[in-house]
C-alpha cells in the first residue's frame, strides 16, 4: 500500500506543485539551506522576495560569513524569530570554516552546523542533493497521520513510532525519496490542510484512514492558536525594528518611545541581548546596537 500512496502522491505532485523558486533545478545547496531556515514557522509567500534578496546578496555561504552577523539580522526583516538569521550566519561561518565553502550533503554533518536539526538536515539532504531521508515537517506528519493513522492531527512532538511510519513510506531509490519528500510535504500544505482540507481533490483519498473511519474530530489536548499581540514576541519585534533602522547605536530613550510598558520593555530587551541580538555600549550613557 505505501509504494500505491508514493506512486499517486508524487504523481499528483507532478501535475499541481506551485512553482517555488528554491525548488527550481538551478537553485543551489546554499539557496535550499536558506529556504529551509526561512520557512520555519512562515508562510510561503512571506518568504518569496526575503529569499531572493538574500540570495542576490549572498549566493554563497562565504559571502555571508564575511559579513557581520548584525547585517544578517537586518536584512531578516520582518520574517520572524531573528535568531534563525544568527543561526543561518552560524552555519555559513561553518561551513566556510569546516566544509570549504561548500554545504555537507552528509546528514551527520548537516547537524552540526547552528540551527540545523534533524528535519533541516533531511530536508537540505533531500532537496539539495537527492539523497533517501526522512522529511518530517508538520505537514508530511499530518498527512501520513490522516492517511495510515486515521488521525486528525499529530501530537505536539515527534514520536519514534510516527518515523517509523514515515521509514515504510519511504521509497529505496534515492530519486524517489526525494521527490516523495517534496511531494508529501506539497499536499499537506495545499490540500491535506489543518483547516477545511480539501479531500475532493486528493489523490489518496479512497485510501486515507481518516476517511474510511468517518473523520473522526481530534481526540487530544485543545489546539490553540498563538497570539501575538501585546506578547513579549512583539515586543522584541518592535524594538529590532528600531536597531535594524539606525545605522548608530540607538539611545535607550529612542527605544523607550518603541514600546511604553517598561517592565516588558527591559525584560525583552535583557532577552535580545542573551540571544546575541542586541548589544549594549557605554555605561553611563547606555546604547544599543545590532552585533557586529
Amino acid at each position: 500500500m505505501p509504494d500505491h500512496i508514493v506512486a499517486r502522491v508524487v504523481a499528483w505532485y507532478d501535475a499541481n506543485a506551485r512553482d517555488l523558486p528554491w525548488r527550481r533545478p538551478i537553485t543551489s545547496p546554499w539557496g535550499v539551506m536558506v529556504s529551509e531556515f526561512m520557512l520555519q514557522q512562515t508562510p510561503v509567500e512571506r518568504v518569496r522576495e526575503p529569499w531572493a534578496r538574500w540570495l542576490e546578496r549572498w549566493p554563497t555561504p562565504g559571502d555571508l560569513a564575511a559579513s557581520p552577523s548584525g547585517d544578517a539580522v537586518r536584512a531578516w526583516g520582518r520574517l520572524g524569530y531573528p535568531r534563525r538569521a544568527l543561526r543561518l550566519h552560524g552555519a555559513a561561518v561553518a561551513i566556510t570554516e569546516r566544509f570549504g565553502g561548500r554545504v555537507p550533503d552528509d546528514l551527520d554533518d548537516l547537524r552540526s552546523l547552528p540551527g540545523v536539526g534533524s528535519y533541516t538536515a533531511a530536508a537540505v539532504a533531500s532537496f539539495a542533493y537527492g539523497r533517501r531521508a526522512v522529511v518530517l515537517d508538520t505537514n508530511v506528519r499530518r498527512v501520513l497521520g490522516r492517511v495510515a493513522a486515521g488521525e486528525a492531527y499529530p501530537g505536539a512532538a515527534q514520536t519514534r513510532a510516527e518515523v517509523a511510519v514515515a521509514e515504510t513510506f519511504l521509497p529505496d531509490e534515492p530519486a524517489l525519496a526525494a521527490r516523495w519528500a517534496v511531494a508529501s510535504m506539497e499536499l499537506g500544505a495545499v490540500v491535506c490542510t489543518a483547516r477545511a482540507p480539501r479531500c475532493d481533490v486528493c489523490p489518496v483519498i479512497d485510501v486515507c484512514a481518516w476517511r474510511q473511519a468517518g473523520y473522526p474530530a481530534w481526540a487530544g489536548p485543545p489546539r490553540r492558536g498563538q497570539s501575538y499581540e501585546g506578547t513579549d514576541r512583539q515586543c522584541r519585534g518592535a524594538l529590532l525594528a528600531v536597531l535594524r533602522g539606525s545605522d548608530e547605536p540607538v539611545a535607550h530613550d529612542e527605544l523607550a518611545t518603541a514600546w511604553l510598558e517598561p517592565v516588558q520593555r527591559e525584560r525583552a530587551l535583557a532577552s535580545l541581548v542573551t540571544d546575541g541580538l542586541a548589544v549594549r555600549t557605554g555605561a553611563d550613557d547606555p546604547r544599543w546596537s545590532l552585533p557586529g
